[in-house]
């Protein structure tokens, strides 16, 4: 077991961002980010570590996977492969990729559990998340929660495991 879990939100049409920007602004959705990924390690492409608003991200772990031989980047642990990522996590927690689009697509195969936030809208987006065979996970956890002022959609909180 790699304890290897994915974090995203993805809007109704697959969407997860454009111009290396989230499309969304949902802060149930970031708080959520914060509380699952503090203390662990997060596994990212280097466009998403460009996209933080801090970085890297405090009180966690940052492995930025890039293509560059010997890039550094620093207070981050480099990978050159999604194979090199993997191996630089500790099995014994958990772990969660970030991001993005390209980084998602190959480490699904790997993912052991989806926290996925489940926007119920559709997006004009440069880049989508991968097709999820949901026959492979078991949905463990669901919370809806309706539009509001403050967003004007309506959007879920899913936890999937890998059967």
């Amino acid at each position: 077991m790699k304890n290897l879990s994915i974090i995203v939100a993805i809007a109704d049409n697959n969407a997860i961002g454009k111009d290396n920007q989230l499309l969304w602004h949902i802060s149930e959705d970031l708080k959520r980010f914060k509380l699952l990924t503090t203390g662990h390690t997060i596994i990212m492409g280097k466009k998403t570590f460009e996209s933080l608003p801090i970085r890297p991200l405090p009180n966690r772990r940052s492995i930025v996977i890039t293509d560059i031989p010997n890039e550094e980047i620093e207070g981050c642990v480099m990978a050159y492969s999604i194979e090199d990522a993997i191996s630089k996590c500790n099995p014994e927690e958990e772990s969660f990729v970030i991001g993005g689009g390209s980084v998602y697509s190959q480490f699904l195969p790997f993912a052991d559990k989806l926290y996925i936030t489940k926007v119920n809208a559709s997006f004009d987006a440069d880049v989508f998340f991968s097709e999820i065979d949901y026959s492979l996970y078991n949905l463990v956890e669901q919370t809806d929660v309706e539009e509001s002022e403050n967003c004007k959609f309506s959007y879920s909180f899913q936890v999937f495991e890998k059967k």
